[in-house]
């Protein structure tokens, strides 16, 4: 029997089981889909009744997933980028962070949010466990170890004296596989007064608006306030204030502390709790049901693709994004089906979807291929895809969204 993450009481109630499925970023070269032994692995989710933590009950190797071909670069999302920039911005302001502070970002990816930082000469230290990544974070400036966070990499970091003003960790905590080994880490690096912020998709909006398609198995844990609130206490540390923001479909940014520090409760803190309990989120019944609601969610476009099919229509799909990997895989959908998908990230053209094999061009492909249907992908980034593709409307072409119901944008 399989045991919780975090307080390791046994694992019984299925949240929700999308079967077996590819690794939702391993985007595949023609020679690896020539070979036809992609790998899949199980997706399935369970419930904790204990501390109502979600979570996948998979052991994918951390290292399958993030490894040198590792393909996601953050600073391809013009609209990710910016998010990153205000945030320094009002952690400057908020903090009075300058020249002898340091700001830490674990999971730093390409040096996106740091290098805001670093233009308001504040000094930097990313730590990020894939290599070509971290190779274009030092390409413009932004110091970087390659290696995964835990106790142990914090315990190092503070004995060679890298400890932190401000430690940033925006949607990685659900990408951990030993959440205990992970946040043990924190409050190694992090200085008395120093603030922790983590960002991470809420499980709330996941739920009320059947934000299946966030679940791969990247994302070991699915996360409310409720659950990391307790993952932290165990560590020494506590949130003090929690911002609610629109990324990912929606998201929470908490702002945490060690235990004894003397940052107050604030009323956004406040309202995500009673937002929670009001969902019922503390008890284990309400995470029954869901797979009905995803099953719907499914029919409601196989059904918009039948109908186009019977109509002749060309679909194509904009961001070869890994929530759209694990969306059109439970849903079953081939390269028969959508004609190709585009991606503004060059190290992904050329390649194929996982599982679907739908091949991947860069934007500009779309004007020679002219479909009439443009599948959005990453629906988080709709309107900012829907302005940046807007002239398909000179060919008659129209905008498609599958979440939570299938319809044709006007």
């Amino acid at each position: 029997m399989n045991l919780c993450r975090f307080c390791r009481s046994p694992l019984t109630r299925t949240f929700l089981d999308l079967g077996h499925q590819p690794l939702a970023n391993s985007y595949l070269t023609a020679d690896q889909l020539a070979a036809g032994n992609e790998p899949v692995f199980p997706l399935n989710t369970m419930v904790c009744d204990a501390c109502f933590l979600v979570q996948a009950d998979h052991e994918v190797p951390a290292e399958a997933i993030f490894d040198e071909g590792y393909a996601y670069f953050s600073s391809f999302s013009p609209g990710w980028v910016e998010h990153a920039r205000r945030y320094a911005e009002a952690m400057v302001e908020r903090f009075g962070l300058g020249p002898e502070s340091l700001v830490i970002e674990v999971a730093s990816n390409d040096g996106y949010l740091l290098k805001h930082f670093l233009a308001k000469d504040v000094p930097v230290l990313g730590i990020e466990p894939t290599a070509n990544t971290a190779e274009a974070a030092r390409a413009i400036g932004v110091r970087t170890d390659v290696v995964f966070f835990n106790a142990e990499t914090g315990r190092n970091l503070a004995a060679r004296g890298d400890r932190a003003d401000l430690m940033a960790a925006n949607n990685v905590l659900a990408h951990v596989p030993d959440l205990n080994a992970f946040v043990a880490g924190f409050p190694e690096v992090l200085k008395p007064t120093g603030v922790l912020t983590f960002e991470f998709p809420h499980l709330l909006n996941l739920i009320e608006l059947v934000q299946f398609d966030t679940i791969y198995h990247e994302h070991y844990s699915y996360l409310s306030l409720l659950a990391v609130e307790q993952v932290l206490a165990a560590h020494g540390l506590r949130v003090f204030d929690v911002e609610q923001l629109p990324t990912h479909g929606g998201s929470l940014r908490l702002f945490c502390c060690h235990h004894a520090a003397g940052f107050e409760e604030t009323d956004g803190l406040r309202a995500v709790r009673a937002a929670e309990a009001a969902a019922g989120l503390n008890r284990a019944e309400t995470y029954d049901g869901f797979t009905a609601r995803v099953e719907a969610v499914r029919d409601s476009f196989l059904a918009f693709l039948a109908t186009a099919k019977d109509e002749g229509k060309v679909i194509a799909a904009y961001g070869a994004a890994a929530k759209g990997n694990t969306f059109l895989n439970y849903c079953g959908v081939t390269s028969d089906q959508i004609l190709e998908a585009y991606d503004a990230n060059p190290a992904k053209q050329g390649r194929y979807l996982p599982g679907s094999h739908v091949p991947i061009r860069a934007p500009d492909a779309v004007k020679a291929s002219r479909p009439d249907y443009v599948l959005i992908l990453p629906w988080n980034l709709k309107d900012e895809i829907v302005r940046q593709l807007a002239f398909i409307a000179d060919w008659g072409g129209r905008f498609v969204v599958a979440s939570p119901v299938t319809r044709i944008l006007d």
